[in-house]
């Protein structure tokens, strides 16, 4: 059969936009979160026990089982100060938003400090993990804390603690340790979304549940000099703990409204990471 040249020429025509149709387009307003927890296993995380090199995992403290990140102790006789946290592989970070969903189950380990009960937090702007030394508690960070209540008396979630680190609270430089927030007590095991967002060093709000807690300024370290970025890490601080969502926003990158990636969400500018 002869083929027409006036077919030929159409179909030569839509074979580019049909491309261009599959092609997906940048929307600048979608928030493009990343889940640093999988569901499945610990891939993208390296565990640092005090006693323990980085990325050993003693006693099973770390483990994932139904979709669940678990921080358990069902093999511990003693907790004989083993203070435990899980890095994300990433990192350093300094603006972005994360937000983890938590919930506190079962008894705290035989030996753990009563302060640790139904306690855990996100280690946030954190030393880099391979600079912790073996018997090292906690690593030099800023610290969301999770509280649990104990069925009868209040007690705040979404608190700050400052492990060598010192911030601004409302319009004073303290070096207070914990800084209780304004939230509601939740008692029992039921789940909490816990929220940060941070901008480098120069401020970081806490929301649970939807609702802003607290906010400070100027994150710095003891020493004075600002600490604007570092590494994320979740805690195992004596109390089963279980996490099924970390998912994470990055609020650094191209904010050039040329590029391909442009985001207009970004409120740090990564020229480097732009696409054109």
């Amino acid at each position: 059969m002869k083929k027409h040249p006036l077919l030929i020429s159409l179909f030569a025509l839509l074979i580019p936009l049909a491309s261009c149709a599959n092609k997906p387009v940048n929307d600048p307003a979608q928030e493009e979160w990343v889940e640093f927890f999988n569901g499945k296993d610990l891939s993208n995380w390296t565990p640092k026990v005090k006693g323990y090199a980085l990325g050993e995992n003693p006693l099973n403290t770390f483990s994932v089982e139904d979709g669940v990140m678990k921080v358990s102790y069902d093999q511990y006789d003693q907790f004989d100060g083993r203070f435990g946290h899980i890095f994300y592989n990433g990192g350093p970070y300094s603006h972005y938003r994360i937000k983890v969903e938590y919930r506190f189950v079962g008894e705290q380990v035989k030996g753990g400090p009563a302060w640790a009960f139904r306690n855990n937090g996100i280690m946030y702007h954190a030393q880099d993990p391979k600079t912790m030394q073996v018997d090292q508690d906690f690593p030099g960070c800023m610290e969301y804390q999770f509280l649990g209540g104990n069925g009868v008396d209040p007690r705040t979630t979404g608190n700050l603690c400052t492990p060598a680190t010192q911030v601004v609270m409302n319009g004073k430089l303290s070096k207070d340790h914990i800084f209780n927030s304004s939230s509601s007590t939740y008692h029992g095991d039921q789940w909490v979304t816990a929220e940060l967002l941070v901008y480098g060093s120069e401020k970081a709000e806490h929301f649970i549940n939807g609702q802003k807690v607290i906010e400070y300024t100027d994150l710095q370290w003891d020493n004075g000099s600002p600490n604007g970025s570092g590494f994320i890490a979740l805690q195992a601080e004596t109390h089963p703990t279980q996490f099924r969502r970390v998912s994470f926003l990055n609020l650094e990158g191209c904010m050039d409204k040329n590029a391909k990636n442009f985001k207009s969400y970004f409120v740090k500018d990564n020229k480097a990471a732009c696409q054109y």
